[in-house]
């Protein structure tokens, strides 16, 4: 799953595509690296950061699903709002992408399920600018397993076919940096779950912590964590990932397929 991020905000990128024709020229580089589908998303969700108004959510994610959709791509749109998932599935994409998991916005899940839409449900516990104040678990797997497998009985209550529902642990939401690494090495009891994981682990702050500078303290910059990027990747797929999210596609499809044939046969 390649990032196209259309935020001035981003952690990742500080925005570097927000603008459609950026963008849309962006998710094209992520298709010929390797991307299967591509994130289009219109808000921040790094700690601390204030919602857009829908409207502008809506300006900014719109004409770049609806071109990068015409033009063939697997769509999956990055919203917690109902009127943006709206919109952008009338647009032409396939899937919702709700960090939330449909606590957000109570008309997410009727939607979804109206729309026959594929959904990826990621384990929250509130919005950005507070999340970190809820990083507190006794144990940090058994808790999200919990919290996710009451969020995927909604969901089925809903009407929504758990066929077509992937979920994501939520690196990085409500999570410090040991709650990330434990989940990351205990992956394997997500599986209780029975649904496929996505791993998004893509640039985030718990990498530029492990890689600061041995002088100074001072975190990695995120555009230069993407070789630990892949290497999660690898390790994630190795794991038994369904996908992982990347922000550099081309190292971490190379990092998957490494994985994949390592564990052949």
């Amino acid at each position: 799953m390649g990032v196209v991020n259309v935020t001035p905000d981003s952690f990742s990128d500080g925005g570097e595509w927000f603008e459609p024709s950026a963008a849309i020229k962006h998710g094209r580089e992520l298709l010929a690296e390797g991307a299967d589908l591509l994130d289009v998303g219109g808000e921040s969700t790094r700690p601390g950061a204030e919602r857009p108004a829908p409207a502008e959510e809506i300006r900014r994610v719109l004409p770049v699903i609806e071109t990068l959709a015409a033009e063939g791509a697997l769509i999956s749109v990055d919203t917690m709002r109902s009127e943006v998932a709206a919109l952008a599935l009338d647009a032409g994409a396939v899937m919702v992408n709700d960090v939330s998991g449909g606590l957000a916005d109570p008309d997410m899940l009727g939607l979804v399920a109206d729309r026959r839409a594929a959904y990826l449900c990621m384990h929250w516990r509130g919005h950005s600018t507070d999340m970190q104040s809820r990083a507190v678990y006794d144990d940090v797997v058994a808790e999200v397993i919990a919290e996710l497998a009451e969020r995927l009985e909604a969901i089925r209550v809903a009407g929504i076919d758990l066929a077509r529902v992937a979920i994501d642990p939520g690196l990085g939401f409500a999570k410090n940096a040991d709650h990330n690494w434990t989940m990351l090495r205990r992956l394997h009891e997500f599986a209780v779950l029975e649904r496929p994981i996505l791993i998004g682990a893509s640039r985030k702050t718990f990498l530029g912590r492990l890689l600061a500078d041995e002088e100074t303290g001072e975190p990695r910059p995120a555009v230069r964590r993407d070789d630990a990027s892949a290497a999660v990747s690898a390790l994630a797929a190795a794991s038994g990932a369904w996908c992982v999210r990347a922000h550099a596609v081309a190292p971490s499809a190379d990092a998957v397929r490494v994985a994949r044939r390592w564990g052949a046969g």
